[in-house]
């Protein structure tokens, strides 16, 4: 089957190349009585934004959509409705964000004298929340993360795929690179997810999925999530299963995955949890009250797990869970560990979605719009002011300060021009999913 999984660590790389024999292997080969032959499975590798080895993966901001931004940009929830606000106006505008230079030109438009009135009617954007979005994006580009968004933004379509011969293709997501950013690629991952959910047809009672997402490291989705992204998270998953699709929550406890998402899921593989503690011993209890009921002693057999052994139960045919039993992994086919960053270059290059998706794409949007917009004379700007003296009295009126181009230009009726040929040519406001997430149908 299409399978996409997350590399936090930067140790899956080797599922693309055949495994090498030796004692372990071959002796777990033997007891599950496994025909080894080592085997490489057709890959492909992805980095966000191109930080790392592998085909870019970009969103637009139009397209991320305000709740997973305001996750990245760590707001409050009163922040979160204000940065929802700025999305519906520029949506219905038509001014689609492309890159976060786009948003930052925008809410400087929203907090000037000309953009309060044009959100009177709804609430307005306070200045202090607009300093704070501002400082957040500010803080964002300064971490190098500004590349994440633009174009051409990737088609999650492509990735249920099949290679030449059959076999579903694993995307790989190369995440090393952005380890010190969860909140990002957490974020990122759930916008993958949500936009395959918007595109997909239904296509209800499935022998296997379509793809199959495996969320790694799990618990940096929720850390700190607002109950929106929460109810947005246990809505998606509940309803995706429709679309033929399969996501697994990767991750240490049970416990890190909230109760309503936990009790969305079927299938439930667990490793050996340690209980060193008194803490560990409590969080071991509570596992073993989340399976249902067993012929095993749970306690002693899940601390008596070893290396690739694991309790299952999955859903039966009429949907209910199924006993646990006890199981052991067949040897791996593939080579466990990472491969090195030649192989993974030349990986990325032979694939078919690097020539389109490999070169970053500035095409022309709402600030190149508004910077270059300063020189042209609106019709509401009274025509006998030359624009060095127009230059002059604003200056004057900052106290001297010379004002940057955007400001020349908000401070003036162009935007209002820009706005409405921006809302005839793109259309009216954007329709967005249960993630606010929005996607522009190629």
């Amino acid at each position: 089957m299409p399978v996409f999984l997350a590399d936090v660590k930067g140790d899956l790389s080797g599922v693309a190349e055949p495994g090498t024999a030796n004692d372990r292997v071959r002796s777990r080969a033997a007891e599950v009585h496994q025909q080894w032959t080592p085997t490489g499975f057709p890959a492909e590798f992805h980095a966000l934004g191109g930080a790392g080895h592998g085909i870019p993966l970009r969103a637009t901001v139009t397209g991320f959509g305000p709740l997973l931004l305001s996750k990245v940009l760590r707001l409050n929830p009163t922040q979160e409705q204000s940065l929802s606000l700025i999305f519906h106006y520029a949506d219905t505008k038509g001014l689609e964000l492309v890159d976060l230079k786009d948003l930052r030109a925008v809410v400087a438009f929203l907090t000037s004298d000309e953009g309060k009135r044009e959100l009177k009617g709804i609430g307005g954007l306070p200045a202090a929340t607009a300093g704070v979005i501002l400082r957040s994006l500010t803080a964002l580009e300064a971490q190098g993360m500004a590349d994440f968004f633009g174009e051409p933004e990737s088609d999650t379509g492509e990735f249920p795929r099949r290679a030449g011969d059959g076999r579903g293709v694993v995307s790989v997501l190369e995440l090393p690179a952005v380890q010190g950013e969860p909140r990002l690629f957490s974020a990122f991952l759930m916008w993958l997810l949500a936009d395959l959910f918007h595109d997909l047809p239904e296509a209800g009672d499935v022998d296997r999925p379509r793809p199959v997402f495996f969320l790694d490291e799990a618990h940096l989705l929720f850390d700190d999530a607002s109950e929106a992204f929460l109810e947005a998270i246990a809505q998606t998953v509940r309803l995706i299963r429709s679309k033929g699709v399969g996501v697994f929550f990767v991750t240490q406890s049970p416990k890190d995955v909230p109760a309503d998402v936990l009790g969305q899921l079927g299938n439930r593989i667990q490793h050996a949890p340690r209980a060193f503690t008194p803490d560990d011993q409590k969080a071991l209890k509570a596992t073993v009250r989340t399976f249902p009921e067993s012929a095993y002693d749970l306690g002693e057999l899940l601390t008596g797990l070893g290396t690739g052994e694991a309790v299952v139960t999955v859903l039966s045919e009429r949907g209910a869970p199924t006993p646990v039993a006890a199981v052991r992994l067949r040897a791996p086919e593939s080579l466990m560990g990472p491969v090195d960053a030649a192989a993974l270059d030349r990986a990325v290059r032979q694939s078919p979605l690097h020539a389109r998706c490999a070169q970053a794409v500035d095409r022309e949007s709402a600030y190149e719009r508004l910077t270059g917009a300063r020189d042209v004379q609106s019709e509401e700007t009274a025509p006998a002011e030359p624009r060095d003296a127009a230059r002059t009295s604003r200056g004057r009126r900052r106290g001297g300060e010379e004002p940057s181009a955007v400001e020349q230009v908000l401070g003036s009726g162009a935007f209002r021009s820009l706005a409405r040929s921006m809302g005839t040519r793109l259309g009216r406001e954007i329709t967005r999913s249960l993630f606010g997430t929005a996607r522009r149908r190629r």
